[in-house]
């Protein structure tokens, strides 16, 4: 078990070097590097998800629906929160770490000459793995962006985009819409295209890229269906949801939140959009939404609630989750965001809830990202906001749950992910 654990971390050494610097957006590379180990993305059948906030639960949701037709699943998403290998699942089950070695090792040379990043090496890794594994379907989210995301290389069965919001500028835009042009590259001629984004102007924008990119059907999830009497608890949420032209039918989900609601149906339109054999009747998809599980998304363990928001749309729709659940009081917040993310709004949003905000750093935030929670305490006390600064992270978990009986964990995959380690919480745990 030495060996293995220590050649698992030196293959994860070796993909994580290759973060190092600026992303390096764009195809080339990844369409170089595939063609090496034979092209595994063009053997799958995919569904294609985008979005600023809420891809994350449409892909939990495509994937449980899916599971429960008695199909063989891959899922790839990003990042991680304890284990490289949350990323990479095949029906449930994360990649075994010998395959992520086996995969570094055959495949390094080919890494280091076409000069691939490290979100295109962990991409290919999961082509790879649903090709061998001969998955019926995958379902993939895009990493960033869409346009020139890794992902980007797969014609999909059904491509969707959720929403739109202002995060990572400085690669996608400056304005939603120029955002909003990025996640609509992910759109194909001849393929469905699935748009959930509820602010007309933003939805306007996809229709128009999704037509301009021969997209079709475009189907618009908030013009031509119905989500109604949402009811939102510790529990999930529960809803009406009628699909275009068809009866009204009442579905529960374990995620809690009113936008559950609306990634639930994007999730429910993409599988009708492809049709026979992925689309189900609502009643037989009411029978299985409960079962959908997301770790880190509004999960309520004991008195700690976990919520990866990181940046000022993902707080702020936390916060009105917060609002309507009402968890025990005080609440008290482990906050530590990444430097390039726009922190002082995320606080503002997270202050009208919370009784006291304890600002710290987590280990795994990479040192050229991390935040100053001295700078953050000191906008904390100009707006009159109860903060502590903490910056040894255990000493921040065990002063908050001294001080609150709702211990929330925020701002960062890094925060929930470290909280997770120090608690002994597993991610994957049913």
């Amino acid at each position: 078990m030495g060996r293995e654990l220590r050649d698992y971390r030196q293959a994860l050494d070796f993909l994580f070097e290759r973060t190092q610097g600026r992303d390096k957006l764009g195809l080339e590379r990844m369409r170089d590097f595939l063609r090496v180990l034979g092209d595994p993305h063009e053997r799958l059948r995919c569904f294609h998800v985008a979005g600023t906030n809420g891809k994350g639960s449409t892909v939990a949701t495509l994937e449980t629906l899916l599971r429960a037709q008695g199909l063989s699943v891959g899922k790839y998403t990003s990042p991680h929160l304890v284990d490289f290998t949350e990323r990479i699942l095949v029906n449930g089950e994360p990649v075994a770490s010998e395959a992520v070695v086996e995969f570094v090792e055959r495949w390094t040379p080919d890494v280091e000459r076409t000069g691939a990043s490290f979100f295109e090496a962990t991409t290919a890794l999961a082509f790879d793995v649903f090709a061998k594994e001969r998955v019926d379907v995958a379902v993939i989210e895009v990493g960033l962006g869409g346009r020139l995301d890794s992902t980007n290389v797969i014609t999909p069965i059904v491509a969707g985009v959720t929403s739109i919001g202002l995060d990572h500028q400085e690669l996608l835009g400056n304005t939603t819409i120029e955002i909003a042009g990025e996640k609509a590259g992910i759109f194909k001629p001849g393929v469905p295209a699935v748009i959930g984004e509820a602010d007309p102007v933003l939805r306007d924008v996809l229709v128009a890229h999704a037509h301009a990119l021969g997209a079709t059907p475009v189907r618009v999830v908030p013009t031509e269906s119905r989500v109604s009497d949402v009811q939102v608890g510790g529990a999930g949420t529960s809803f009406s949801f009628a699909l275009a032209g068809g009866a009204p039918v009442v579905l529960h989900t374990s995620l809690a939140g009113r936008h559950q609601a609306d990634n639930a149906a994007v999730a429910i339109t993409m599988l009708d959009a492809a049709g026979a054999p992925y689309a189900r009747s609502l009643n037989e998809i009411a029978a299985v939404l409960p079962d959908v599980r997301l770790p880190g998304r509004f999960q309520l363990l004991g008195k700690h609630l976990f919520d990866v928001a990181h940046n000022a749309d993902g707080m702020a729709v936390m916060e009105r989750t917060l609002q309507l659940v009402n968890p025990p009081r005080p609440a008290v917040a482990v906050l530590n965001v990444l430097s390039d993310k726009d922190w002082r709004a995320m606080m503002t949003v997270l202050a009208r809830f919370v009784d006291h905000l304890v600002l710290t750093v987590a280990p795994t935030s990479p040192a050229s990202r991390r935040w100053d929670p001295a700078e953050a305490a000191v906008f904390a006390h100009a707006n009159g906001w109860p903060a502590t600064l903490e910056p040894d992270f255990t000493k921040a978990l065990a002063l908050a749950d001294s001080m609150g009986e709702t211990v929330i964990v925020t701002g960062s995959f890094h925060t929930v992910g470290d909280a997770m380690v120090a608690l002994d919480v597993r991610p994957l745990a049913r």
